[in-house]
């Protein structure tokens, strides 16, 4: 059953950190399987309505998906993100039928 990275972004403080950990990052996630469905500010917002960047990737499953959360490649992009912001991420499962 596929898995859902969702990502969202609450605060930026160095974006050149964001950037290095971009180039570094999307690599890793495609080599996992990875594929990007939605990225960036939303369009409307409503109920708490934050206007905070959003990344959802699609995997084939929720081990691949921390798989390659876990894999070196990505924690290198994690290292040159390091402080660059703050961020919520999480895995959830696919809806069955």
């Amino acid at each position: 059953m596929s898995a859902y990275w969702i990502c969202v972004y609450k605060a930026v403080h160095d974006q050149d950190k964001v950037t290095a950990y971009a180039e570094l990052a999307g690599p890793a996630i495609r080599a996992g399987g990875g594929r990007f469905l939605a990225r960036g500010n939303p369009e409307a917002t409503f109920e708490l309505g934050e206007v905070t960047r959003t990344v959802v990737i699609e995997f084939p499953s929720v081990d691949a998906a921390v798989s390659t959360h876990d894999s070196e490649a990505y924690q290198e992009a994690l290292r040159a993100l390091g402080d660059g912001a703050d961020r919520d991420l999480r895995v959830v499962p696919g809806a069955e039928g």
